[in-house]
């Protein structure tokens, strides 16, 4: 029954959680709001925060899990992707921890920590599934065999999901993050105006062409009607939402013919939002899938998927050693670790 101290440092939330025999019992995160003043996420401003906020917020974990230090068998970290600053503050906090107490590393991917954070808590998918994670920085389409077999059937070929959310909400004035104000106003508005899906084959994704043409379409309607935009909020919200949606659940489907697996999950930060979950919920009665949607705290970037994951690891005993390094590529493959 290991009990592991599981650290989270990808880009700017610090995260700690205590999760032991698979089981989160602390999930804490400390965000930066600092970043809000720049429109989006500053690198060295983020590893700053995470220097400042790392200690307290493992402090806070294993309080509120009611663990010692010594109860801890492990220790886990993201190892990336991610900001490399900010990376490297949470994987040196890890390795010094760990020496101090004599204890194993475990080094976890950031995806596949969002998948598998379907398993910490029910009800969990059964082997094998398809994932939809989707975030600010990824969109992928992954093929889960098991806890440690996993394949990337489709990816973004440009931008992801989520920058396709915040550059458009920001386009029209929305501040950062514009992704979840989006998602806010959309539930108020109609998805009336038709904005072009991407003709990417096979199962990848392209989101750059969508912002371009939102991007021509709103100088047009402002040079004609300068309070378009503020007219039309809910519904230019509904409109890029919809459409985002729609990109991604028709190559979900696609997926699930091609492989005929009707388990289908999703996870990352845009898998919190309301258009995504209930469209999923509404195709799976439709097509006959089982369909999974994260809690909340589990769908943004935090560390109990990252205990989670290393409780798998643990069991499996794929420890890593001291001199190992994060790495901030997010074109590593999750089958090449």
């Amino acid at each position: 029954m290991p009990t592991i101290l599981a650290i989270e440092s990808s880009c700017d939330d610090t995260s700690a959680a205590i999760v032991r025999d698979g089981i989160v019992l602390s999930n804490c995160v400390a965000n930066q709001e600092a970043h809000r003043l720049y429109g989006g996420v500053v690198p060295e401003v983020a590893s700053r925060a995470h220097q400042l906020n790392i200690i307290p917020v493992v402090d806070l974990a294993l309080k509120k899990a009611n663990v010692a230090k010594k109860d801890i068998n492990a220790v886990a970290f993201t190892r990336g992707p991610g900001l490399l600053g900010s990376l490297l503050v949470g994987t040196s906090f890890a390795k010094a921890f760990a020496l101090s107490y004599n204890l194993p590393l475990i080094e976890v991917n950031h995806m596949q920590a969002h998948v598998l954070a379907h398993f910490a808590e029910d009800p969990k998918p059964k082997f094998p599934f398809l994932c939809l994670t989707v975030s600010g920085g990824h969109t992928q389409i992954v093929l889960v065999r098991d806890f440690m077999d996993m394949e990337i059937l489709g990816q973004t070929l440009d931008d992801a999901a989520g920058e396709a959310f915040d550059k458009s909400g920001k386009l029209l004035g929305l501040g950062y993050p514009a992704g979840p104000l989006v998602d806010k106003l959309a539930r108020e508005g109609q998805a009336r105006f038709p904005f072009p899906e991407s003709a990417v084959p096979g199962l990848n994704f392209s989101f750059s062409g969508l912002k371009t043409s939102i991007l021509y379409f709103l100088k047009k309607e402002v040079a004609a009607n300068p309070n378009f935009i503020e007219e039309n909020l809910n519904d230019l919200c509904a409109s890029i939402q919809a459409i985002i949606v729609s990109t991604l659940m028709k190559k979900l489907r696609k997926a699930s013919k091609e492989t005929g697996i009707r388990e289908i999950a999703i996870a990352g930060g845009v898998s919190a939002n309301s258009g995504l979950r209930s469209t999923l919920e509404e195709w799976g009665k439709k097509e006959g899938w089982n369909t999974y949607i994260p809690a909340f705290q589990y769908c943004t970037d935090n560390a109990g998927m990252i205990g989670v994951t290393a409780h798998y690891k643990f069991l499996a005993g794929d420890f890593c050693e001291q001199d190992i390094a994060p790495f901030a590529d997010k074109g590593i493959l999750i089958s090449q670790l």
